[in-house]
């Protein structure tokens, strides 16, 4: 269980990203966190795993507390926080194999892992992930001639390999095209499912979060506004966190996507063997 308790943020300038930000995910809840640029989605994730040192409040993961921990506590903490990246951030000259074995490196020595001498349970489950994430045919390729969702799955398999107990996903989507989109975060939420892990998903596409997530944080201004379900999550919710929209033509838009690919999948059905 993650618990965050009066999380706030403060920059040497005064401005305030995160203002006293409190709620706990339990184990398994796979939670959409939206709303407008600068509203502080990104620093809360990265807060979480102290990526950005909070200026005050507590974070909590399974009973352990990580907001004061020392460098050598704080990297072994690390290790069962997973995350997963906008811009992929995979080592592009390294094959597909060794970026998702690269998740391993919280676990082996310095030597080991320099001479890329994983031990063969850590190779074996990488060659499991690849499998699940549907890239096993790819282990040899370079992670440069991966296409965009290609190279998000391999993040997903590098983060899983950590085994971790908390999943942080950075905007997975933002730089896929919808049927792309509409994969990843199915596949996100089939293995956060399957292992019961629980995940923060940082998401700028409200009805992607809408259609996958089992719970919705709204931030405005570095602050909760919403905390509910897809169902609650009403045009005067969305008003609250994002100012007025025409949430209906957004929707619309959305569902138009949707169709346009369970057409194409029919039309690929009825095509002869």
């Amino acid at each position: 269980m993650l618990e965050l308790h009066d999380l706030t943020k403060t920059y040497k300038t005064g401005d305030t990203a995160l203002g006293g930000v409190s709620f706990t995910v339990p184990k398994g809840q796979i939670v959409g966190l939206i709303g407008p640029s600068g509203a502080g989605k990104s620093t809360l994730i990265r807060c979480i795993n102290r990526l950005v040192e909070p200026t005050a409040g507590r974070i909590s993961l399974g009973g352990h507390d990580l907001t004061g921990l020392g460098l050598r506590e704080l990297r072994a903490q690390r290790r069962r926080i997973g995350m997963i990246f906008q811009e992929y951030a995979l080592v592009e000259r390294l094959s597909v194999m060794e970026n998702v074995l690269s998740g391993r490196l919280g676990y082996v020595g310095f030597w080991t892992s320099f001479a890329r001498r994983f031990p063969p349970a850590d190779i074996q489950r990488a060659y499991r992930l690849l499998d699940r994430v549907g890239l096993i045919e790819h282990a040899d390729k370079r992670a440069d001639a991966l296409s965009g969702g290609q190279r998000q799955r391999v993040g997903i398999a590098r983060a899983l390999a950590q085994e971790p107990d908390l999943l942080l996903v950075d905007e997975p989507t933002a730089s896929l095209d919808p049927k792309t989109s509409r994969q990843i975060m199915r596949l996100l939420v089939e293995i956060c499912t399957e292992s019961g892990l629980p995940a923060i998903v940082n998401i700028h596409d409200v009805p992607l979060a809408q259609q996958f997530m089992q719970r919705i944080i709204g931030l405005r201004a570095g602050r909760v506004v919403f905390d509910g379900t897809p169902a609650q999550l009403t045009e005067s919710a969305l008003t609250e966190i994002y100012g007025s929209e025409d949430w209906t033509a957004m929707r619309k838009d959305h569902e138009d996507d949707q169709e346009a690919e369970a057409d194409a999948l029919r039309r690929l059905s009825a095509l002869p063997a």
